[in-house]
C-alpha cells in the first residue's frame, strides 16, 4: 500500500477518493487567538472568520491576503450566509444573532425567547425557505474570554429556528447539554447537530446527533457518529453526503451512514471549517490560532456559500 502523508489517516478507501494523498495542507494565516465560523463568499473570492476574543471578523483571500471586515465584533462566533447571499452570525457580547445587509447595516433577528435574553448563540445555518436556525450554549457567558459572564436566563440549552415570515424564535431541541455546530443535508431532510458538552463534562458522549426534518419541525433519529478525540464542533456536509466534523486532532470525515472513513490531522485543536476556493474544491479549515486549507475532491452541499 502506497505511504500516506503524515497529515492524512486513511479507514477506508473511499477517503482517497476525496481527500488525494498528494494534496498538500496549507496554513494561510496564523497569529490569531481563538478562530471559529468560517464561511466562503464565492462572489468576492474571500473567505470571512471570526477571532472571537479579539472580537474581530477577518477577511482573507488569495489575493489580498489577510484585512479585517468588522472590528468590533461583539465577540462574534459562528457565520454563514442566507439565501440572498447575506452574511448571518451569531454574536456572543450581545448573545444575540444578527444579518448584515448590502449596505453594511446590521439586522437583529434574534436576542430573546420567552422574554429572556439567549445564552450565547453559536454557530447557524440557513434553510431554503430562508428560515433561520441556531445553536444557542452557555460558552459566551462562561467567561470574559470569548463573551461577558452572566448567568443564563434560559431553561435549557436550546436549539433555535427563526420563522422566515414572522420572525418568530422557536425552539426545535431543548435536550442538549451544550449544542455547538449545524448543518443539513444537501436536500434538507435531515439536520446534524454536534453535542460538545463534554468540553466541561467528560461523562457527556462527544457525538452528532441527526433529525429528520418536517418543515419547523424535527424527529430524533439518534446518533450519527462519534468522535474519538476531543468534541465535535462545526460541521459541514458535503455534495456526495459525508460529513466533515471539527475534532481535537483534525477533520473527520464520515460517509453517509456513519462509518468514519478518515482524518485530516492538524497541529492545533480544530473549531470549524467549510468549502470553497475559486473552485469549491478547497477546505478552510479553523484551527485554535491559525487558517489551513487543502485541496478536496469533492463540494460543499450548503447552496448559499458558492
Amino acid at each position: 500500500m502506497k505511504t500516506m502523508p503524515a497529515h492524512l489517516d486513511v479507514r477506508d478507501d473511499r477517503f482517497l477518493q476525496l481527500v488525494h494523498p498528494v494534496a498538500q495542507l496549507s496554513k494561510i494565516a496564523d497569529g490569531f487567538t481563538w478562530v471559529e465560523g468560517p464561511v466562503w463568499f464565492g462572489d468576492h473570492d474571500c473567505l470571512i472568520f471570526s477571532d472571537i476574543p479579539s472580537q474581530r471578523l477577518i477577511r482573507w483571500s488569495a489575493q489580498h491576503g489577510v484585512s479585517i471586515f468588522r472590528s468590533p465584533s461583539a465577540f462574534n462566533n459562528g457565520n454563514t450566509r442566507d439565501h440572498l447571499g447575506r452574511l448571518v452570525g451569531c454574536r456572543h457580547g450581545t448573545r444575540d444573532v444578527v444579518r448584515t445587509e448590502v449596505n453594511g447595516d446590521l439586522t437583529v433577528l434574534a436576542s430573546s425567547y420567552d422574554g429572556k435574553r439567549l445564552n450565547s448563540p453559536n454557530d447557524v445555518v440557513v434553510s431554503s425557505d430562508g428560515a433561520v436556525w441556531f445553536t444557542d450554549p452557555t460558552y459566551g457567558i462562561m467567561s470574559n474570554f470569548e463573551g461577558y459572564k452572566s448567568e443564563p436566563e434560559q431553561a435549557a440549552h436550546h436549539v433555535f429556528r427563526i420563522d422566515p415570515i414572522t420572525g418568530q424564535v422557536a425552539p426545535v431541541v431543548s435536550d442538549f447539554v451544550q449544542p455547538n455546530g449545524l448543518a443539513f443535508s444537501g436536500d434538507e431532510t435531515r439536520l446534524f447537530i454536534t453535542e460538545s458538552g463534554a468540553s466541561h463534562d467528560p461523562d457527556v458522549p462527544a457525538v452528532i446527533r441527526q433529525f429528520d426534518v418536517a418543515g419547523a419541525s424535527l424527529t430524533d433519529r439518534g446518533v450519527f457518529a462519534s468522535i474519538d478525540r476531543g468534541i465535535p464542533d462545526g460541521i459541514r456536509i458535503d455534495t456526495a453526503g459525508n460529513l466533515w466534523s471539527s475534532a481535537g486532532d483534525g477533520v473527520h470525515c464520515f460517509a453517509p451512514d456513519g462509518t468514519l472513513l478518515g482524518k485530516i490531522f492538524l497541529p492545533e485543536t480544530v473549531s470549524n471549517l467549510c468549502f470553497g476556493g475559486s473552485d469549491g474544491h478547497r477546505m478552510f479549515i479553523t484551527s485554535t490560532t491559525s487558517v489551513f486549507q487543502i485541496f478536496v475532491n469533492v463540494k460543499g452541499a450548503e447552496r448559499w456559500t458558492h
